[in-house]
């Protein structure tokens, strides 16, 4: 190699190394389901604007399968409640020396001022995150396609409401029955159900909505059977994005 030519590959390897040492630590409380943490670790690195390995954000993952249900348990169907071994997840991804936490579960998110007060890091809010994307979208009516946990809670509701928008779950006890039944057939491996998914969003649309949230982690894999259109948001993205903006990362510009 001539002298330019090692010159020019050592002022590259000062760069890449200056972007690498200037990156927070991501740490990712997973298992909420798995395949869902998984595409959430895809999206990381489909999103960042990187052009080798290093430029890519450490990023820690525990997977805890077993943390307890979290709609079981704001349903009463289930006493145990998640938030302690969330937080104890937390702590330990801490201690590994993660600067920033994602949780890529929107209902573990009922759960959010507990488990963000308990941790010295901060902790992305995702359906903050969510509910500011579709507002500056313009959209002002949002649909949402979520858990039973999530829709009674009323995390999402409050998230679009501090934001002067209207959030609107669907309009018939069965859809969402439905809704609730696809995302754990998901969970328990099978595909979508498309024509379940169908019939949710036209009926949010139908009542209003002007776009539609993917308000839970196992409905971001639907866009693995089937591309969606610009009137579906997925709040996994937004988690990914925000995860890697905060950790120092820029996203990759939309071709």
């Amino acid at each position: 190699m001539s002298g330019p030519s090692r010159r020019r590959s050592a002022r590259k390897n000062r760069k890449s190394r200056t972007m690498a040492d200037g990156m927070r630590k991501l740490g990712v409380i997973g298992g909420m389901g798995p395949a869902a943490t998984a595409y959430f670790y895809e999206l990381l690195t489909e999103l960042a604007d990187a052009r080798a390995d290093r430029e890519h954000p450490e990023t820690l993952i525990i997977s805890r399968p077993f943390i307890p249900d979290r709609t079981a348990f704001i349903t009463g169907r289930d006493s145990r409640d998640p938030a302690p071994p969330i937080i104890e997840a937390g702590r330990e991804l801490v201690q590994m020396g993660a600067e920033v936490i994602a949780i890529p579960c929107v209902t573990a998110h009922c759960f959010y001022d507990k488990i963000a007060s308990a941790l010295t890091v901060p902790v992305i809010n995702m359906v903050d995150a969510a509910a500011l994307k579709l507002k500056n979208m313009g959209v002002e009516r949002a649909g949402l396609l979520a858990t039973d946990g999530s829709i009674r809670h009323g995390v999402l509701r409050r998230a679009f409401d501090a934001l002067g928008m209207v959030a609107l779950a669907p309009s018939r006890r069965e859809i969402q029955v439905s809704v609730n039944d696809m995302i754990y057939r998901i969970k328990a491996g099978e595909p979508p159900d498309m024509g379940v998914f169908e019939a949710a969003a036209q009926n949010l649309e139908q009542n209003g909505a002007q776009a539609v949230l993917l308000a839970c982690t196992e409905l971001s894999l639907v866009k693995r059977v089937q591309p969606l259109t610009p009137f579906f948001v997925d709040a996994l993205e937004e988690l990914a994005a925000q995860s890697l903006i905060q950790c120092g990362v820029k996203l990759r510009t939309p071709t």
